[in-house]
């Protein structure tokens, strides 16, 4: 029997009574990462401030386990639900260690008093974040980033079912993105806790999550797991992607192709041509890149960089016709880029390539890989 500690029914959420979004449905398990992405200003974090209480519904219902958000008071939500929002904490003559203590005040009495259990939770927690270091510092004088996880440790510190989070890795470096990112997935399994949170960096949302809600427009878009949503229709649809492309194999971005006769026949394989595309790009350089097999690393992100692309099907030789495709293509480039000279049995005739442009003087170029 699955058991979800997080649920929606037909939730609309917006402002001032007003409905931004509508029929927002569902459900998060134990142990679970709900991640949203969509456009900026598409309504990710109003979802989340209603899930949280933060803001009042406009119609439907929210279930924290078997109870209506409504009906618990601010602590008992506090004991279910931590949340680390965007918006800045206003705190006065506050250590670092003071903020994440707060975490432990829906678990204290009335006066708020911290008992020796709480002050070695406190403790743990911020050297699992990283942040012992930062115990005596005044909160107002550290940077975004440290904030960022003394108020991830805060949240981790309250001990929930349900942690919410909005935009989590805004202000952090790769390192600590990172950290943050392995840190929620440990918690959800070991701890048994559901993770619900906002991101923009699609290649760490598609890493981390279990499911996926698109947000976009006045309904959502989608959801499911990560595997069903990242893909290149439903991101490039999702983010209306003029001016690049989005491939689902890497889960990266690229930038728009550049259009135009190749100048630059680049010859690859393997993973090896990746920079060499890019560069091209950048250049603002129209490039060919060959002869490449179908299920090549280079094949994924050649079909969205090169102005033309010779291939052949997965796991097939190169054939005649690939070859003098490739041919007539690099006798209009200027130059022959090098990538990969290594031929196996099946793309051997690649090497003719190499010959041709020396034949017809073309300038070769060799890369170190």
């Amino acid at each position: 029997m699955q058991e979800y500690i997080l649920k929606t029914s037909d939730l609309s959420v917006g402002y001032d009574g007003k409905p931004l979004i509508h029929d927002i449905n569902i459900s998060v398990q134990r142990g679970k990462v709900l991640t949203l992405i969509g456009p900026n200003g598409s309504g990710k974090s109003t979802i989340l401030k209603t899930l949280t209480k933060y803001l009042k519904t406009i119609a439907g219902t929210v279930y924290v386990g078997d109870r209506e958000i409504d009906t618990l008071t601010n602590r008992d939500l506090a004991k279910q639900v931590s949340v680390v929002l965007t918006q800045r904490l206003r705190t006065e003559m506050m250590t670092c260690e003071d903020v994440v203590a707060t975490g432990r005040y829906p678990h204290t009495g009335r006066l708020g008093i911290l008992t020796d259990e709480d002050r070695r939770i406190v403790s743990e927690t911020m050297a699992k974040v990283n942040i012992t270091e930062l115990k005596d510092r005044d909160y107002r004088r550290i940077s975004d980033g440290q904030r960022q996880r003394v108020l991830l440790a805060r949240a981790i510190c309250q001990q929930p079912q349900i942690i919410v989070l909005d935009e989590p890795t805004s202000y952090l470096d790769v390192r600590y993105k990172l950290e943050l990112l392995g840190t929620m997935r440990k918690l959800a399994q070991e701890k048994n806790i559901a993770v619900v949170m906002s991101l923009h960096e699609l290649d760490m949302a598609e890493r981390v999550s279990d499911y996926v809600m698109c947000v976009k427009g006045d309904t959502i878009a989608h959801y499911g797991s990560a595997e069903e949503i990242f893909r290149h229709d439903l991101v490039t649809e999702l983010y209306d992607l003029k001016d690049g492309t989005y491939n689902p194999l890497f889960g990266c971005l690229e930038m728009l192709r550049v259009e135009g006769e190749p100048k630059a026949f680049v010859l690859c394989g393997g993973g090896t041509g990746v920079h060499t595309f890019r560069s091209l790009q950048k250049q603002l350089v129209p490039f060919a890149a060959g002869i490449l097999s179908e299920n090549d690393t280079d094949y994924q992100v050649a079909k969205d960089l090169a102005a033309k692309v010779i291939s052949v099907p997965s796991y097939t030789e190169v054939s005649e016709t690939a070859l003098q495709e490739a041919i007539e293509c690099l006798k209009g480039c200027d130059s022959l880029i090098i990538c990969n000279e290594s031929f196996g049995h099946g793309n051997r005739r690649c090497a003719e390539l190499i010959a041709f442009a020396e034949k017809l003087g073309k300038e070769i170029i060799r890369k170190e890989v």
